[in-house]
């Protein structure tokens, strides 16, 4: 059986997050409900007023704000858990849960390859998610930021419109607000009617188009395509070995070394401000007039430095893509 734990947000400094103010906000008004979440990055307070305004219901048809379960850890994860095992254990009343590792490519040799259209549709109807659903996608307590943008992002790829990022559960736990556990085997009353989607193909580099733009890295004419990876230092340097057994480590040719964990507040593991991501990014030699490809190991941390560059409002939403597959 579940259990419920409730307590009054805590109002001390420490509880509080350094997070700087949404570059834009997204308001929706759908029917008699008003969705009001702020932008791609939303607070522990935006969601628990965007719940408390939108209370689910039996009955109701209107669009809903639902919390979405991104928890995904390492394969080499000391402790051998999943993301299921830390989704029963402690996550926020009504949220659904996306396995990374069942909802991908699985004809493909690589892990966490985008699924099919198709498959990602089955994926949203079975855990009861529609297409006018407004999904605040969150990571596990312990990591912060981790896989969250990851499955943000694949959101976005499929077309779904409305997607936020939780920044972050961690907080939501110090500030009080509710969570529940307890092993369950389903949340969905039922299955929603979630349409196949088209791919927005602009968002995403595959690896025939990966190996030209490394090939024409530094050439004169080319596009200067600017190569994120978010690996830390050690596996982009070649002097760290890579957590999949076997595989080299080191970098893509004039690829720029930006690990995910510089792109976090230490302690709380959030997304630094807006100001910070943009001095940082600068800090790097990136030119916010250049194309960008995120990069890491698998494809997923690679969707933090997106949510980063979205944050900071640095260069250009439409020339940003991520590189499916990235390192392996």
């Amino acid at each position: 059986m579940a259990t419920i734990a409730l307590l009054a947000p805590m109002r001390s400094s420490l509880a509080k997050p350094s997070i700087s103010l949404p570059v834009r906000a997204r308001i929706q008004k759908c029917g008699t409900r008003q969705l009001n979440l702020h932008s791609y990055i939303v607070t522990p307070k935006d969601l628990s007023d965007a719940l408390t305004k939108n209370a689910p219901t039996k009955i109701a048809t209107s669009p809903r704000v639902v919390p979405l379960c991104a928890a995904w850890l390492m394969p080499n994860d000391p402790k051998s858990r999943t993301g299921l095992q830390l989704f029963h254990e402690k996550r926020i009343p009504s949220a659904r849960f996306f396995d990374l590792d069942a909802v991908k490519d699985h004809r493909s040799p690589f892990p966490q390859m985008l699924p099919s259209a198709e498959d990602f549709a089955k994926a949203m109807q079975k855990i009861g998610i529609r297409k006018d659903d407004e999904v605040v996608v969150y990571d596990t307590q312990e990591l912060g930021i981790f896989s969250a943008p990851r499955v943000a992002w694949t959101l976005r790829v499929f077309g779904h419109p409305g997607v936020h990022i939780l920044n972050n559960f961690r907080l939501w736990v110090q500030q009080g607000y509710p969570t529940e556990s307890g092993k369950i085997e389903a949340i969905v009353e039922e299955p929603s009617h979630y349409p196949v989607p088209s791919v927005e193909a602009s968002k995403v580099v595959h690896f025939p188009e990966m190996k030209e733009i490394a090939k024409d890295n530094g050439k004169e004419g080319s596009e200067g395509i600017q190569v994120l990876d978010a690996r830390n230092k050690g596996r982009w340097a070649g002097t760290q070995p890579e957590p999949k057994p076997g595989l080299p480590s080191g970098h893509m040719p004039g690829s720029i070394n930006v690990p995910f964990s510089e792109l976090l507040e230490p302690d709380a593991g959030t997304l630094l401000p807006g100001q910070q991501l943009k001095k940082l990014f600068e800090s790097k030699g990136l030119d916010p007039e250049k194309p960008v490809v995120t990069t890491c190991g698998t494809g997923v941390t690679a969707a933090v430095l997106d949510a980063a560059l979205e944050e900071a409002n640095f260069g250009h939403p439409e020339m940003r893509r991520l590189y499916d597959g990235s390192w392996t």
